[in-house]
């Protein structure tokens, strides 16, 4: 007899991602990470997987796009894989910062969550480190930087974020995003933390 998700399958199809993301363990998809630093930004951004591979992708836009909880605990426990074994984070735990691209308010509004503070939360629960979703903030909405080439994506940041106050500069602040393509949006971010007194600063991606 079919069981219960045979027939929710047959009733509401999966998208391919869903599909792939079923079908792909935990540790399958760990064993994906292939941590490199991409050089379009200063400091260069740490990326743990490449965007081509299939799961990956799907990770991400089933995250982005569909708010999927398993895509989001997927990437949540590479995050932290990558953070407990990071050599270039401090020994404290109590100064490391991890900031996720806040998104615009129109775009935060009409998608109902932003990805990369799902993740990072989910990441948060096994790290013992602190997540601030208040520091940045978006001074005006940007729209979307797919498709646009290098120039255009950096014109289009160019003071994207403010800090609201003050930093530690003791502390170190890991600025997250899902997907560096050009660095525009992580390099406006590292340059707001900076304004605000940061001097220990990694951006940090999911995919590159």
């Amino acid at each position: 007899m079919p069981s219960l998700r045979c027939w929710l399958d047959f009733l509401f199809p999966l998208r391919e991602d869903e599909l792939l993301l079923r079908g792909i363990t935990l540790d399958d998809f760990l064993q994906l990470m292939s941590p490199l630093l991409v050089p379009e930004t200063r400091p260069s951004t740490v990326a743990l997987f490449p965007f081509h591979a299939r799961h990956v992708r799907a990770a991400i836009h089933e995250a982005k796009y569909h708010g999927s909880t398993l895509a989001f605990n997927l990437l949540a426990a590479a995050l932290t894989d990558y953070l407990l074994d990071a050599d270039d984070l401090p020994a404290s735990k109590s100064k490391r910062v991890l900031i996720p691209i806040p998104l615009g308010r129109e775009r935060q509004k009409g998608r109902g969550f932003n990805q990369t503070e799902e993740v990072a939360r989910r990441a948060l629960e096994e790290l013992e480190m602190t997540v601030d979703v208040t520091l940045l903030t978006r001074t005006r909405e940007t729209g979307s930087q797919v498709g646009l080439p290098r120039e255009k994506r950096e014109q289009n940041m160019q003071g994207a974020f403010k800090a609201v106050r003050r930093v530690d500069p003791a502390s170190t602040y890991i600025v997250f995003d899902d997907v560096i393509t050009t660095g525009a949006t992580l390099q406006a971010a590292v340059l707001a933390l900076r304004d605000a007194g940061a001097k220990h600063i990694i951006p940090l991606a999911l995919a590159h």
